[in-house]
């Protein structure tokens, strides 16, 4: 167990991807974990549009990093619905 600076005790960090498989979670590899995660994502676009994806990039990452996550979703997802909370 780890502290989380106040004296309280915190579950360990996790060091490996879990996937659910019969309601249970279990470990798994990158590979399997990242093609499970994009066979999810296409099944949804397919089902219901690419519209139903959005994603929130922080104002604070780097430019590069902001760009990066509206090219993946307009891409990748073909999704318009991105914002980085630039008004805060």
């Amino acid at each position: 167990m780890r502290s989380n600076g106040n004296g309280k005790a915190r579950l360990p960090r996790l060091t490996e991807p879990l996937v659910r498989e019969d309601g249970k979670l279990r470990p798994a590899t990158w590979e399997e974990a990242l093609t499970r995660a994009a066979d999810g994502i296409a099944k949804s676009v397919k089902a219901h549009g690419p519209s139903t994806f959005g994603i929130f990039s922080c104002s604070k990452a780097t430019n590069e990093v902001n760009y990066a996550a509206q090219k993946f979703i307009r891409a990748a997802i073909g999704s318009n619905n991105i914002d980085s909370c630039n008004r805060t």
